[in-house]
């Protein structure tokens, strides 16, 4: 059993989710530090320690603590490694379909070219978006103007990962040790 599921009481605690601001009181600080010390040791010692950080760097956008780091320093490897993750959309992986979905301009399109008689209100509510947006994707298309496809960044490898994570928490540990709070 890994050492976030043995000690659920420390990794789901309510201040690994959301740190304490600065202007917590000292007590607070201390069992904010305190937790985060237990369950970096439980994290050093977990057999899934790489794949763990390498999920939350580089797939998911994860919160609270994971992988022997703070969402903050999750942050700052991604940075270093010009990795780009975006946060789940759990409405989709459950299904729901919300009122302000994205819509791909391909889709548009092509439900346009299926429909041609149907009104643009029409596609609106087949596309679950709003008619602004069939307009503004049917205008591009006239326009001859079609929204550049991003091509998505390559995952960083594992060891790359691993080496973002000691530059970080290794300098953010040794920030601290010198009293200052600034990291480059």
């Amino acid at each position: 059993m890994t050492g976030c599921i043995a000690r659920s009481d420390i990794f789901q605690h309510r201040l690994m989710e959301e740190p304490p601001p600065a202007s917590a009181t000292r007590r607070t600080r201390e069992r904010y530090e305190q937790l985060v010390r237990e369950a970096k040791a439980l994290c050093a010692s977990c057999p899934l320690f790489t794949e763990c950080l390498y999920s939350a760097v580089a797939e998911h956008d994860v919160s609270g603590f994971v992988a022997g780091t703070t969402a903050v320093q999750r942050r700052s490897i991604r940075n270093l490694l010009d990795v780009e993750v975006q946060a789940d959309d759990f409405d989709q992986l459950a299904g729901a379909r919300g009122t302000r979905r994205p819509v791909s301009h391909e889709e548009v399109l092509r439900l346009r070219t299926q429909y041609p008689n149907d009104s643009l209100e029409s596609l609106a509510m087949r596309l679950g978006c709003s008619l602004s947006t069939v307009k503004r994707h049917l205008r591009r298309a006239r326009r001859g103007q079609s929204p550049a496809a991003k091509t998505p960044r390559p995952r960083p490898e594992v060891s790359a990962v691993l080496d973002a994570f000691d530059a970080v928490v290794d300098q953010q540990s040794q920030a601290r040790r010198t009293g200052s709070s600034r990291v480059a």
